[in-house]
């Protein structure tokens, strides 16, 4: 959470950490980062009432950008800790990885390459990024979409291509973590703070 609002106070833009629902149902537009296991961030959400608070804003159309754990927890359930029910923000689920050859390693550490379509390339949240471009990664599970409109953009690990950009309506989620993919993640976090 310190690394997004360090990237954030490089783009010249203030930014809250915070749990408080109230601060988040104010708040002009949300970055909501995750990290650790999808069962605990979940109980964490409910104990803290940020799950309804996330909700809120999603319904009244308030842009929201989701980071990894935090993308994950947007979809309506996750394989993780035995099966774990999740936001439902988007209509999906979240898999493990489950490499067919030796070398691929879960959890995928380390840069991977994003690529978008032609038609998504005229989205604003790509402006000025290159197709496709490297973003640093940590993540053993990934999204599947229920509908395949909403992936913005793709990766390829272990052999699978999976969705590494969703959006849904004011919702933007990205697997990757932008906060720590130097200029390009910045770039992205821009674009998505201007849109």
């Amino acid at each position: 959470m310190t690394s997004v609002q360090l990237a954030l106070k490089t783009l010249g833009v203030g930014g809250t950490i915070t749990s408080d629902p109230k601060t988040v149902t104010d708040a002009e537009r949300v970055i909501f980062p995750g990290v650790g296991a999808a069962g605990a961030a979940m109980q964490n959400l409910r104990n803290f009432g940020l799950d309804d608070a996330l909700r809120d804003i999603v319904r009244r159309g308030v842009p929201l950008l989701g980071i990894c754990l935090g993308m994950q927890v947007l979809l309506d359930f996750s394989e993780e800790d035995g099966g774990t029910e999740m936001l439902g923000l988007i209509h999906g689920r979240v898999v493990r990885f489950s490499p067919t050859n030796s070398w691929d390693k879960v959890p995928q550490i380390g840069w991977n390459s994003a690529y978008w379509s032609q038609e998504n390339a005229e989205s604003v949240f790509f402006q000025k990024m290159t197709n496709p471009s490297d973003f640093y990664f940590v993540h053993s599970y990934y999204p599947v979409p229920d509908q395949s409109s909403h992936i913005m953009a793709q990766t390829d690990y272990a052999g699978t291509t999976f969705a590494s950009i969703l959006q849904c309506e004011n919702i933007i989620a990205t697997q990757f973590h932008p906060e720590k993919s130097g200029k390009i993640g910045l770039q992205l976090l821009e674009n998505f703070i201007k849109q």
